[in-house]
């Protein structure tokens, strides 16, 4: 049975819904331990006080902010709990947006949510409400100590959670912003939409494979006698593109065939604000 991350209301005008909130994904992949390759016994993390010379207990940690290298100034858990703010328990919808205006480099992490038996109705009311109008929601919610600002979704049956980066947590990089514009041939664009169309198709994501940890996978297996050991595959060279159209051209010849999708409407996005060095001085 699932795990529940947090439970409480979205409250919608005077309408409050009691929902519980699950992790929608997971990244999975194989982890190891650390070996001494010496006994082959496993190396266990201590932590350990330089001062006192002794390896501590975790009951014995505090939370501490950095003001220099050498002094902290001292938090409780009891502080922090005091400075929650009303979306620990009660998620309010802020406003209604049109999804397609969040850009997706905002989106964090996924979540499901739940209602309750007493706010069913109310649940299906707000999801098909905003199945119907394509809209999202964006609503305030305390989790894990911290209050982040979420975008809320139909999905399916019911509504997804999305925490949402801080537009000062959208990183600036200067080699990204500063790349030179360059001049590109209408029949070269042609080609390249030609292309794309060609290997356009619907998105199944039951199709992507791990191919990677697959093969750890058989790795591991061939160590205790129960597989194969896995080839090494041969790195492609890639050579320089010298001449762009003809490499299209080959390109579209070796592409497998499908049907190309229907053009999808342009919809008009406002592109992810982004904190500038200057601008972080100021938040900082």
């Amino acid at each position: 049975m699932a795990s529940t991350v947090w439970k409480g209301y979205i409250s919608f005008g005077l309408i409050s819904v009691p929902i519980r909130l699950f992790v929608a994904a997971r990244e999975t992949h194989i982890s190891f331990n650390q070996i001494h390759q010496v006994c082959g016994s496993r190396i266990k993390q201590q932590t350990y006080c330089p001062t006192c010379n002794r390896v501590v207990e975790r009951s014995e940690l505090v939370k501490g902010y950095p003001v220099d290298k050498e002094n902290y100034v001292i938090v409780s858990s009891e502080e922090m709990k005091s400075l929650e703010a009303q979306s620990s328990e009660t998620m309010e919808i802020l406003q209604f947006v049109k999804l397609p205006d969040v850009d997706p480099l905002y989106y964090q992490t996924s979540y499901f949510t739940v209602a309750e038996d007493p706010g069913r109705k109310a649940y299906s009311l707000i999801h098909k409400g905003m199945q119907d109008l394509k809209l999202g929601a964006i609503a305030k919610i305390t989790l894990h100590q911290r209050e982040q600002i979420v975008m809320i979704r139909p999905f399916e049956k019911g509504l997804v959670l999305h925490t949402l980066y801080y537009p000062e947590e959208i990183r600036a990089v200067a080699e990204y912003d500063n790349q030179p514009e360059v001049e590109t041939q209408k029949a070269e664009v042609e080609l390249a939409e030609q292309f794309m169309k060609q290997l356009t198709a619907e998105f199944h994501p039951e199709k992507l494979k791990d191919e990677y940890t697959s093969r750890v996978e058989q790795l591991i297996e061939s160590k205790q006698g129960h597989a194969e050991t896995p080839g090494k595959l041969p790195k492609k060279k890639l050579a320089p593109v010298i001449d762009l159209m003809e490499a299209l051209r080959k390109s579209m010849g070796q592409a497998s065939p499908s049907s190309p999708a229907p053009k999808p409407e342009k919809d008009e996005k406002k592109p992810p604000q982004r904190v500038t060095a200057k601008k972080k001085k100021a938040v900082g």
